[in-house]
């Protein structure tokens, strides 16, 4: 898994450091900003300027100008050389002395002070307590010392702060703020200066190999563990990241984020700190030392030095990518947030999920590549123009440049396959799905639009319908080719109708309904036309298509009227006048229509219901004469009729009569019209003689009663009680019909005129049910007038109480007693009193009585106005 993160760059050659010296080495090295110093083993300080610059071939070198060099007069190598650049100071480490040197100059500097003799290592803080910003803190280990000390250096001397004391010999050590991380001759530890706390970490053998002690960040180490492992270990002994796995050779290391560069014997190895990786190795013998300086690794071999310039990160990524690498390259792009300004991050960081979105996709990765393109608010139409033909032709949409894939298209991505070719459709479908329903289809929804409808089409896919149903940005232009192309006629329709063509989305679907064009897509296609002709508020186009529909079925074409407001609800709609003339060659649908008139929406106008009556006449009339005719056709078209006859009360009577006049078989209904022309005795003679239904006949009394009073209802009773019991009649009087009328409805009768009525000879026992219940409504109604009288008494009685009550005594009336309402004093003795015995005149309470409803009407009007 390897990936080019360094290129190592020579930066010192051989012939600058040794000159015709052989046995020079280098010994230590310390880079600030531009400056280099080197510290040899003939105790010379050699300090070089570094110029980078850029070759043609676009990469970046070093050009080193050697400023200067000095001896120390030591005779001993140079052992560590740290920078001070607030003080401009050099803090060199030779023959066990620190000195300090002059930066620029190199002359020894006089510092006053504590003398640090017998050091074997010292390390500077790079993360300073003191708040003072010339000095320098630095940890000193002394030799055959089990102790640290810790000491500032000023511009002019060296102070010692605190000792610590140590467990064991220190080898090796690190600063950070008040932390020190200690390499004794058998372990790690991590010890807080000011605290005094201390935390062992692991045991390691110094003596078998240097061990390693390096800050990598604030209150963070890195640590050469046993088994050639890089450990990681915080201020409180807690490894956060997971070590990295280096050559157990290792003799230095380096950070530069977010990697680590280890260096052995023969090779240089960059592992990462985020998946703890080995991303590269580098050849390099004769390696020495290995520091890092403010993100610059700088690498030396005995004899010469290089610097491990780090690639641009974004190479690095797009390196990862270019390798299909997209996990990889996303976490390197995250961890590349630390060193790149925020609004720059934000665009590399949304095309870098763009990219890796692209890539996944590709890979059949949906899921993972619709995660990316959401995260990376990528412009669908980047994916779009993926699929030829879909991006409509007006779009103004180029790729981005660089692009953020290397596909052509989809031919190019599929290579025919079409299986895979159905499943990238049906994603794009997926994803453009999900775009429409939130803001990142914004500016482009006709874009959008017209290609998910171009896809739903080419798939047949079942959200077609559903797209051009609801509001959508489809472009007819582009759209209705397409449609048409894969025949999909009646969503054709749709779009025109959306695009407010209904006349061509009629004739489209007319098109279908006739057989002209193939679409199943609605198998009920003529009723939704009907409908759509209904709710249709271009009258010019329902005149138009209606007759088309009546040809086509009758019974369904009708609702186009039906289902539509009528003129009397909604002005500026369908006049009904003008349906029924329309409707005259139609006459199952004229039929429709008045029923849907007058039973439906209840319109009571005398010329709908006798047009309905007629029809329904007619229609019985016809089926009477027509022999082929059966049974049941009679009987339903006959219950109509009567059903109207007996319901409604608008139409023409006689109209009718004359029209039925002649049949023998529609007595009933002649019965019926002669109700409801209050001609009882030519119905009820119909009933009882002709017809000799007696049940017909009582069914007729208690229908033609229903709306009249008790009085009425039971005139009309008796006067088919008469009908039975005329002698005069063929046949003679109807003795079992008239006793069976009596006993079913004996409330119904006044007992005394029937009694009166009756033939001498009839027996009691016969009329035993009548005269039951005509005794007991006879004394049902005595015991309710007593109880009613006796309420009324009771009712009297309280009244007279309440007057005597309210007389109450004497009322005192004189010359010297004024009047409360008009104040003067009474001059005769007739008067009038207020509640509570108040005597007035009696003209006064006359105008009060007058003037009180006016009175009150300025009451209400105040209250009015106070609300």
């Amino acid at each position: 898994m390897s990936v080019k993160a360094f290129e190592l760059v020579p930066a010192v050659e051989r012939e600058q450091v040794m000159g015709e010296k052989v046995r020079i080495n280098i010994e230590c090295i310390e880079c600030c900003g531009k400056h280099l110093y080197l510290g040899t083993n003939d105790c010379f300080i050699h300090h070089f300027l570094l110029e980078e610059h850029t070759t043609a071939k676009g990469k970046l070198a070093y050009n080193a100008q050697k400023l200067l060099h000095k001896y120390l007069g030591l005779k001993k190598p140079v052992a560590e050389l740290k920078a001070a650049s607030a003080l401009e100071r050099l803090i060199v480490l030779c023959d066990s002395n620190i000195t300090v040197v002059d930066m620029v100059t190199l002359e020894s500097v006089p510092t006053g002070g504590t003398k640090l003799r017998g050091v074997t290592a010292f390390c500077i803080n790079e993360n300073p307590v003191t708040g003072d910003a010339f000095c320098v803190e630095m940890a000193v280990v002394l030799a055959r010392r089990r102790a640290v000390q810790i000491c500032t250096v000023h511009e002019d001397r060296v102070q010692m702060l605190k000792e610590v004391t140590t467990p064991e010999q220190p080898c090796a050590l690190s600063l950070d703020g008040y932390n020190i991380c200690l390499a004794l001759s058998t372990q790690y530890m991590i010890l807080n200066y000011s605290t005094g706390a201390s935390q062992d970490l692991f045991p390691y053998d110094c003596e078998e190999r240097k061990p390693i002690v390096k800050r990598i960040g604030r209150e963070e180490f890195l640590l050469a563990a046993p088994g050639g492992l890089g450990m990681f270990a915080n201020a409180e002994g807690i490894s956060q990241r997971a070590p990295v796995s280096w050559s157990e050779s290792v003799i230095a290391a380096a950070v530069c984020f977010p990697y680590v560069v280890a260096l052995d014997e023969g090779f240089v190895t960059v592992h990462s700190m985020l998946d703890q990786q080995l991303k590269q190795t580098l050849s390099f013998r004769d390696g020495h030392l290995l520091q890092d300086f403010e993100g610059k690794v700088v690498l030396a071999s005995s004899k010469a030095v290089y610097i491990l310039v780090p690639l641009p990160l974004e190479r690095q990524i797009q390196d990862l990518l270019a390798s299909h690498r997209v996990e990889e390259a996303l976490t390197l792009t995250e961890a590349a947030q630390r060193n790149i300004p925020k609004e720059k991050y934000q665009i590399l960081h949304k095309r870098i999920l763009q990219q890796a979105g692209f890539i996944q996709f590709g890979q059949l990765q949906f899921l993972e590549a619709k995660e990316h393109f959401r995260k990376g608010q990528l412009d669908v139409r980047e994916l779009i123009s993926l699929y030829p033909l879909l991006l409509p032709t007006s779009s103004s949409f180029t790729r981005c440049h660089p692009p953020l894939h290397e596909f052509a298209d989809l031919n190019h991505l599929t290579q025919g396959d079409q299986e895979k070719v159905q499943r990238f459709k049906h994603f794009l479908i997926s994803y453009l799905h999900e775009v429409r329903s939130c803001d990142s289809a914004n500016g482009f929804r006709e874009d959008v639009d017209t290609a998910l409808l171009k896809l739903y089409a080419e798939t047949g896919h079942e959200s077609l319908l559903d797209l051009l149903a609801s509001e959508n940005a489809c472009l007819l232009a582009d759209s209705a080719p397409w449609l048409e192309k894969h025949h999909k006629y009646f969503a054709l329709g749709l779009l025109y109708h959306y695009n407010g063509q209904d006349s061509a989305a009629l004739q489209m679907w007319i098109k279908i309904v006739d057989g002209d064009l193939q679409d199943s897509t609605r198998p009920d296609l003529f009723e939704y036309v009907v409908d759509f002709l209904s709710f249709c508020s271009n009258l010019d186009l329902v005149w138009r298509h209606a007759d088309w529909a009546l040809q086509k079925d009758q019974k369904i074409g009708v609702q186009i009227f039906t289902r539509r407001p009528t003129s009397d609800e909604n002005t500026g709609q369908l006049n009904s006048d003008d349906v029924i003339t329309y409707l005259q060659k139609h006459s199952q649908a004229l039929l429709l229509y008045l029923e849907y008139l007058v039973l439906e929406k209840r319109l009571q106008k005398e010329k709908y219901h006798t047009h309905l009556a007629v029809l329904y006449a007619d229609r019985v009339l016809s089926l009477i004469s027509r022999p082929s005719a059966t049974d049941d056709q009679l009987s339903a078209a006959r219950q109509k009729l009567q059903r109207l006859l007996k319901e409604s009360h608008l139409y023409r009577v006689q109209l009718l009569l004359g029209k039925i006049q002649d049949s023998e078989l529609l007595l009933l209904e002649r019965a019926t019209l002669h109700g409801k022309s209050e001609e009882h005795d030519k119905a009820l003679h119909i009933l009882v003689h002709q017809l000799k239904d007696s049940a017909a006949a009582e069914e007729y009394c208690s229908w033609a009663s229903a709306s009249h009073d008790q009085s009425y209802r039971q005139n009309l009773f008796h006067q088919l009680l008469s009908v039975y019991l005329d002698p005069d009649v063929p046949g003679g009087a109807q003795t079992v019909a008239a006793v069976d009328l009596l006993n079913r409805n004996a409330e119904v009768f006044d007992a005394v005129r029937v009694l009166k009525l009756l033939p001498e000879e009839w027996s009691l026992p016969l009329l035993r049910p009548f005269l039951c219940g005509a005794l007991r409504a006879s004394v049902h109604a005595r015991c309710t007038s007593q109880v009613a009288v006796g309420l009324a008494r009771a009712q009297n009685l309280q009244l007279h109480h309440d007057r005597l009550k309210y007389r109450g005594g004497p009322i005192l009336v004189s010359e010297k007693k004024g009047c409360q309402l008009c104040h003067n004093t009474f001059s005769e003795p007739d008067c009038a009193c207020l509640p509570g015995g108040t005597p007035v005149h009696i003209h006064c309470v006359a105008k009060k009585a007058l003037n009180l409803p006016v009175e009150r009407q300025h009451e209400n009007a105040h209250r009015s106005n106070h609300t």
